[in-house]
């Protein structure tokens, strides 16, 4: 493992029973009209755990997402189409997050929206009732070949900082995606905080244990800012993870080339 990392840390993979999820209430949500929830227990849930097919793929990857963010306030519904029958299901609940996921189509009683699990930049659509709406104004950018983050909240800058990025063998995934939650460790270790996006490593399909999902999160030796070494995880300094400790659930990501 690159720069002797403990094996027991968690590396790429966020999800294992040595984290519990942080209260995070960063959004503004104005409530819209409730509907009956998806109970179907047959259906695949689109969780960070889990494989979907049968789903449209986002086909603008680099695009700049609206901020607008929903979250299903019960189990709802997920369709490859507006209408049918739905082909998975998305709970209220990630991580022991409120589930926040960020729209990248409208259509008349309907949303569009990406989707935490495998494959990378899987979609599904869901009906626009029974659903928290908000907009997030902020938006976070990792640019992997000049290893810089950027957080910006509308077109104010927050920060510039300087990160470590996937190694050769282990590269983080390009493309848009979403802050899932905001997670803390029970004991302490190389972070004070994990906050896991809606994305997984190419090359690892797990990894101690957990799905391989990939997330923000602090590292205690400096010497790694700047450099290509993690298992495809951002790895971040004090103050830029504090700053992206701060925004809302469900804000955009882009992790640029």
């Amino acid at each position: 493992m690159p720069l002797d990392a403990p094996r027991r840390l968690i590396g790429v993979t966020l999800v294992t029973m040595s984290l519990v999820a942080s209260p995070h209430t960063g959004v503004a949500a104005s409530p819209v009209a409730a509907s009956a929830s998806v109970t179907a227990t047959a259906l695949p849930t689109a969780t960070t755990f889990t494989e979907l097919s049968g789903l449209p793929q986002d086909t603008d990857v680099y695009g700049k997402l609206s901020g607008i963010v929903v979250h299903p306030a019960r189990t709802v519904g997920v369709y490859a189409q507006p209408g049918g029958k739905p082909t998975a299901t998305l709970p209220a609940k990630q991580l022991g997050s409120q589930t926040w996921v960020p729209v990248v189509e409208a259509r008349q009683g309907w949303y569009r929206v990406l989707l935490p699990s495998k494959p990378n930049h899987v979609t599904g659509w869901i009906k626009a009732t029974g659903l928290k709406k908000a907009r997030s104004r902020y938006r976070a950018v990792v640019k992997l070949g000049t290893r810089q983050l950027t957080v910006m909240n509308a077109n104010k800058k927050l920060g510039t900082w300087t990160v470590a990025v996937g190694g050769p063998e282990t590269p983080t995934p390009v493309g848009r995606t979403f802050l899932l939650a905001l997670m803390s460790p029970k004991k302490k270790t190389y972070s004070p905080l994990i906050l896991p996006l809606g994305t997984h490593s190419a090359t690892l399909d797990t990894f101690g244990g957990g799905p391989g999902t990939v997330a923000f999160h602090g590292w205690p030796d400096r010497k790694v800012f700047g450099k290509a070494v993690t298992h495809g995880c951002v790895r971040v300094p004090a103050r830029a993870l504090k700053v992206l400790a701060g925004l809302p659930l469900g804000t955009p990501v882009l992790i640029a080339p």
